[in-house]
């Protein structure tokens, strides 16, 4: 089982989350509020709060890895515990951590609805998910992100339960307010990683638009749109002052991290005794300690890593959405790692994530 792989950012989208999970996990005075599944217009939509929030179920094919592939999917392929198994064996991969509908499509800003919810996906994940295969599925829990008491409450809790890591979502409040050292601080002390995956971005000017170019440009962008957080966690102090966390920038992508970690690095160099805060450190180094950044297809990834070190590298499948690499996966790391020494190629692939994650051994 050697050459089995990790794969360390896939999905469990909202159109293929069961969908009795929040009514039957939630408090009887949320039910109402929460999300549920109701038919409008001929389309299993879900809706929170009076908020269509997607779609449920049958996905377009032309958009999904499993299509591609030829399998049938109902929608729900991808919460099947069995056939996500079957498909992760059909592709090679040993283990996967998996994000769910947070952030990208399951909005919810109201901070009660939103605790209830996002401990009741929690509570799913882990008792009925992730444990029908402990040692190879891996779906994250999601923080509040209305206040960072409610996060590091969440966190400590999950942690509790048996859950590997979190996902918070860093585009709805300031990483960089030192109110947040709260969940930072909890993140070290329960050795969990904490997750900052790319979502729609500041600018309205671009969203994924089926058929459109803006489709295209959208795509493109996506990765780089963890490069504020990064340097917000950097030059604000969070990293350095919490040497014990662990961020994954999932989905980032490695191309551009060469350039902007000498960007950081040479500005840290001009402004540092000029400023009021500045790393005692290079920020190169902070990254190199305390990040680690995801990439799926991307061909030049062999020339980049060198400059950023295989151990800040994980490589994903990204299944089941468009860009990811299933079924042929294989084929895919060797396009984009060939020429990496194989021990770099076993870390990147397998070695960072089982560790990070606390993954057992490929039976």
């Amino acid at each position: 089982m050697e050459d089995m792989i990790y794969s360390c950012d896939d999905h469990l989208d909202l159109r293929a989350v069961p969908v009795g999970l929040w009514q039957s996990r939630v408090a009887k005075d949320m039910v109402a509020r929460a999300p549920h599944v109701v038919v409008r217009d001929g389309q299993a939509v879900w809706v929170c709060d009076d908020r269509v929030l997607g779609a449920s179920g049958k996905p377009l094919q032309n958009l999904s890895a499993i299509g591609r592939a030829g399998l049938e999917d109902d929608g729900f392929r991808a919460s099947t515990t069995t056939l996500r198994l079957e498909d992760m064996d059909r592709d090679g991969i040993w283990a996967s951590v998996i994000y769910g509908p947070v952030p990208l499509t399951l909005s919810i800003p109201e901070p009660d609805l939103q605790d209830a919810c996002y401990s009741a996906w929690n509570n799913w994940a882990i008792e009925e998910f992730n444990a029908a295969a402990p040692d190879r599925l891996c779906a994250l829990p999601f923080l509040p992100s209305h206040a960072p008491e409610a996060a590091a409450a969440e966190l400590e809790r999950c942690a509790a339960l048996g859950h590997r890591g979190a996902l918070v979502d860093v585009f709805d409040f300031d990483p960089g307010d030192p109110a947040w050292d709260r969940l930072w601080a909890a993140a070290a002390a329960t050795g969990l990683p904490l997750s900052f995956h790319i979502k729609g971005g500041p600018s309205d000017r671009l969203s994924y638009q089926m058929g459109s170019w803006k489709s295209a440009a959208f795509a493109t962008v996506l990765p780089l749109q963890l490069d504020e957080m990064l340097a917000i966690m950097v030059f604000s102090g969070a990293l350095e002052r919490h040497p014990g966390l662990t961020v994954v920038l999932a989905e980032s992508g490695v191309g551009w991290l060469p350039y902007f970690l000498a960007r950081m690095d040479l500005e840290w160099e001009h402004l540092r005794d000029q400023i009021d805060y500045a790393p005692s450190v290079p920020p190169s180094e902070l990254f190199r300690r305390q990040v680690i950044a995801t990439f799926e297809e991307e061909r030049s990834a062999d020339r980049f890593i060198p400059h950023l070190g295989a151990d800040s590298c994980m490589w994903a499948s990204d299944y089941p959405h468009t860009d990811s690499t299933f079924p042929d996966s294989k084929r895919a790391i060797e396009e984009a790692l060939g020429s990496l020494p194989h021990e770099d190629r076993r870390k990147i692939t397998a070695l960072n994530c089982k560790t990070l994650y606390g993954f057992g051994d490929a039976g």
